[in-house]
């Protein structure tokens, strides 16, 4: 499903938010409070705007990406190499639950919009923990639903109603439009994916929303043990 909505995934990120989804990853990627020419991994990063924009606001970084579709990883590699980023944004095609990196190899993990798609999502958080040092900063970034009332009822309307229906027709591929509100009702609310975090390794583990509590960005700190 991924692999077939790759070329146009971009373009309805952007329209399908109306151009939010950019403001979303600037402010996960400044959570992750990377040292100077720290390492930072990123987990499902599809076509690699997450590691292009870390590479951007830390400009001494090395940046690895992540993801399971090979087209996804393909047109990343292509994105790179057009923002002369490729001596620093490096690309594997792997999965989030078997990551090719050894033990305390990253200063910083990031995931975006990702985790919801990994069917085990507790090894993944796992797996983020494994590759990070000891202190080393893991941000999710997710969707989630606004806790206004008001807001929520409209929201609803259009992820359920209009998302699916303009997704599906630019992309040709509509079961993938629906398949995104089904996941996000089917993912955890903030405060269980936080303890989950916890779990997996993380302390100091927080949260907040951005636009209203469409998304929230959980940062989590790899315990020193």
């Amino acid at each position: 499903m991924f692999s077939a909505i790759a070329p146009r995934y971009d373009f309805l990120n952007r329209l399908l938010s109306a151009g939010r989804d950019r403001v979303w990853r600037r402010e996960a990627i400044r959570a992750t409070r990377l040292p100077a020419a720290g390492r930072l991994l990123d987990v499902c990063t599809g076509t690699a705007d997450m590691a292009l924009e870390a590479a951007r606001q830390f400009p001494t970084a090395t940046v690895a990406g992540a993801d399971f579709s090979a087209p996804m990883i393909g047109l990343g590699r292509r994105k790179i190499a057009g923002a002369h980023l490729a001596d620093r944004i490096y690309l594997s095609v792997a999965s989030a639950e078997a990551l090719p990196f050894g033990d305390r190899s990253f200063d910083g993990a990031s995931v975006a919009f990702g985790l919801r798609n990994v069917p085990d999502r507790r090894q993944a958080l796992a797996e983020m923990c494994r590759v990070l040092k000891p202190g080393g900063r893991a941000v999710v970034l997710e969707f989630t639903t606004p806790p206004g009332r008001l807001f929520r009822r409209i929201y609803l309307w259009y992820f359920h109603r209009v998302l699916p229906v303009v997704g599906g027709f630019v992309s040709g591929h509509r079961s993938a439009y629906a398949y995104l509100p089904a996941s996000v009702s089917d993912f955890p609310p903030p405060n269980e994916l936080a303890a989950w975090m916890a779990e997996a390794g993380f302390r100091d583990v927080s949260y907040r929303f951005l636009t209203g509590g469409i998304v929230a960005i959980h940062v989590g700190i790899k315990q020193s043990r």
